[in-house]
């Protein structure tokens, strides 16, 4: 049976009691951020107090300024300290999601992305939304809040990312929130964090991208070696794509010990998924949408296949596994790469 909206925030509220001391768990992203603020604010004079807390570093420099322009006060987990909080909500991930989020007993989940069969107290899990923030629309529509100029930013914000502009799976309730939030929040605010999207240090990266770029069939295929953040090769592949000659982007980088691979593709001529996939899935994690895909290998499982501390060899490896679409490794593909005979 489906729930109403106001059935489900009935629900939510009688997890908590006027004592209870709050503390709402994230992976933090625009999604996560904006749907932490709308509980908090659905906790507002409910409970004794909530406190918003992060497992991971904020690097990204629009998540950095989308906390700073809305004013959330998050602390990082390693400075939680689990028995100064009597309840325990994790919004927009599951426990299984990572292994920091495992030091609690959640009493509510609340997430758009697939169930992992983790069950609270009070779940609420509907992977078909395109974002949470639309879920905690509902449940701020059916409490009668108004929301404030800044969570309605954040939000709105958070729908925006998630969809990727409704470019990606949504609901007509994603965009029924969407057009309900365009009420209230601020746009320019919006606009200010969603173009925050770069740092002066990423700047060296744009540099060589530029330089050592190598275009096949419409495609650009650029390796950056270690970069800082695979955050970097996200923007850099997103770059090459507003080139009007340009119908796909492939941009690598190493980061911590894995070679990431961002794919992107115009929608028309290729599957950035398939592609991921046939070319790389056989050697790590790899998959995605037909516009956009990602994948990781770690750097150990490339040391019978090329050499990754070797640019060159990396990026011609690259271009001819997406090119061959090899199903299976070619363990002499170093020797031919090094120039060295079999």
């Amino acid at each position: 049976m489906k729930l109403s909206a106001v059935e489900r925030l009935r629900r939510f509220y009688h997890q908590f009691s006027g004592q209870d001391r709050v503390l709402i768990v994230i992976n933090a992203d625009p999604d996560a951020i904006a749907s932490a603020m709308a509980v908090k604010r659905l906790l507002w004079r409910k409970v004794s107090s909530v406190t918003l807390s992060n497992i991971n570093i904020i690097k990204r420099p629009d998540n950095i300024e989308m906390v700073r322009l809305l004013n959330v006060h998050l602390i990082y987990i390693d400075d939680i300290r689990e028995k100064q909080f009597d309840r325990f909500i994790i919004v927009d991930s599951q426990p299984d999601h990572h292994g920091l989020f495992a030091g609690f007993s959640y009493d509510v989940v609340i997430d758009h992305h697939p169930g992992t069969g983790f069950t609270a107290p009070f779940s609420d899990i509907r992977p078909e939304y395109g974002a949470t923030a639309s879920i905690m629309t509902e449940y701020l529509r059916a409490a009668k809040i108004k929301p404030s100029a800044k969570l309605a930013t954040g939000l709105f914000y958070a729908i925006k990312t998630d969809t990727r502009n409704f470019e990606r799976q949504a609901l007509i309730e994603d965009i029924r929130a969407f057009q309900f939030l365009f009420r209230h929040a601020n746009i320019h605010l919006a606009r200010k964090i969603e173009q925050a999207d770069l740092r002066l240090d990423f700047l060296k990266y744009f540099q060589s991208a530029i330089r050592d770029m190598r275009m096949r069939r419409g495609r650009v295929f650029v390796h950056l070696g270690s970069v800082m953040s695979p955050d970097v090769c996200v923007l850099i592949a997103d770059f090459f794509m507003r080139i009007c000659s340009v119908r796909g982007s492939i941009v690598s980088g190493i980061y911590e010990n894995t070679l990431i691979l961002i794919f992107r593709n115009d929608g028309l001529h290729k599957d950035a998924g398939k592609t991921a996939k046939s070319g790389f899935g056989h050697i790590g994690s790899a998959g995605g949408h037909k516009s956009m895909a990602r994948a990781e290998i770690p750097v150990t499982n490339l040391e019978e296949i090329t050499d990754y501390k070797n640019d060159k060899a990396v990026s011609k490896w690259i271009i001819h596994q997406v090119e061959k679409k090899q199903k299976k490794p070619n363990v002499n593909f170093k020797k031919e790469l090094l120039g060295l005979k079999g």
